[in-house]
């Protein structure tokens, strides 16, 4: 009975052109910004591995010799024997790099996220999030079962007369993606502060997309903007500019002990592999160093985004190396997909619920290892396929 209606689920999820499968891509170590897939090597416009960094040989021996040393797992959690020396490492060099007090490693961003926020709220309390923030934000307040203020995405009107609406709760806590992950524009990050002074909230910002990319030593958007002391919770990922794998929460010492106390996903998972940490300590010396990955992302992101903008594409509002092509339709964004697959293109098809009903999309993610050279072929071939599936007009 159980298989029957899981059955009838998938089938209608497949008329719908909404049924999700998994596909093996796998990386040329040669080829730094190309996949395999199907036996044919493709331009991979789709990975979050913005500087490059996924196959930089330092960290890939970093992570070996930590191998070698520290074995392959941790073995317990992390306030058991969990914790190992690259732990306290990394998250002493996190803590400097973001000019805080202290800083927590989680296991990935959707843990980080799910354990802060049920860490910092609970019934009473009131959160108040971006109608575009990422789903591991959302599924935090579902679990914390503090009430979920949801505000129009940068509608910071809509914010204020909700934080007057909750103003008695006794705890408010506003979260937003510094760059949103499915439109790649930034968050109002100056107007957010002054509300949360206002109306004596805290702020959390996930950076998530913006973290290596933004500042002067890939801090972050609010480093860039020159906000950071102005935000009390920042967290940010391993598993995009690090090219690795894992999380961090950055904060006051008194932040970081609470989360180290209440925080459920770190208490009860086991602690990441210790050649992972090596691996991160590495990819944040380059990240810190290496400026040109930053100067050759931001180019190749402006090249990018004009020239499809320039072609007529909806692309929104952006500047981030995060460039949507809208298309509308599910059945019309697996079609591009599959036609920019076929012209040598790794550029996957976001339909709901990642993406709001009616706004299915081929979601471009650029890299520093991509040349202008190889951008310029992909524009010149998603044109020609823009015009031939009717998405431009000729």
């Amino acid at each position: 009975m159980v298989i029957l209606w899981m059955k009838k689920e998938l089938e209608a999820l497949d008329h719908a052109s909404m049924e999700r499968r998994l596909r093996i891509h796998i990386p040329i170590p040669e080829s730094p910004g190309y996949v395999m897939h199907g036996g044919r090597a493709l331009l991979d416009l789709s990975s979050n591995d913005y500087l490059g960094l996924a196959q930089h040989p330092a960290i890939i021996e970093a992570m070996r010799a930590a191998l070698l040393k520290e074995g392959v797992g941790a073995g317990a959690s992390r306030l058991v024997t969990g914790n190992r020396q690259p732990y306290a490492q990394l998250e002493k060099a996190l803590a400097a790099w973001q000019n805080c007090d202290a800083a927590l490693v989680f296991a990935n961003g959707y843990i980080a996220n799910v354990g802060v926020i049920s860490a910092l709220v609970g019934r009473g309390d009131v959160v108040f999030s971006d109608q575009l923030n990422h789903a591991s934000i959302v599924d935090g307040i579902i679990l914390s079962r503090a009430e979920h203020a949801r505000y129009r995405h940068n509608d910071m009107e809509h914010l204020r007369a909700l934080l007057h609406k909750f103003r008695d709760k006794r705890r408010k806590l506003i979260v937003t993606d510094a760059v949103f992950s499915m439109d790649g524009d930034q968050a109002r990050l100056h107007d957010l502060i002054a509300l949360k002074r206002e109306f004596n909230a805290l702020l959390m910002v996930d950076e998530a997309h913006s973290g290596g990319v933004y500042g002067p030593r890939g801090e972050g958007l609010t480093f860039a903007l020159g906000v950071k002391n102005d935000v009390d919770i920042h967290m940010g990922t391993l598993s995009k500019s690090f090219g690795i794998y894992g999380a961090y929460v950055c904060g006051s010492e008194t932040l970081i002990r609470w989360l180290m106390n209440k925080a459920r996903p770190l208490i009860y998972s086991t602690a990441l592999p210790p050649s992972l940490i090596a691996g991160a300590v590495q990819a944040l010396k380059l990240i810190q160093t290496e400026h040109w990955r930053r100067k050759r992302l931001f180019a190749a992101s402006e090249f990018f985004r004009s020239s499809l903008c320039e072609a007529g594409f909806n692309i929104g509002n952006g500047d981030s190396a995060i460039v949507p092509l809208v298309l509308g339709h599910n059945h019309k964004a697996l079609q591009f997909s599959s036609a920019l697959e076929n012209e040598g293109i790794a550029a996957i098809a976001i339909r709901p619920p990642t993406v709001p009903e009616g706004t299915a999309r081929i979601r471009f993610s650029l890299s520093a290892a991509h040349s202008l050279e190889e951008l310029a072929d992909a524009v010149t071939k998603i044109c020609r396929l823009g015009l031939q599936l009717g998405v431009l007009e000729s």
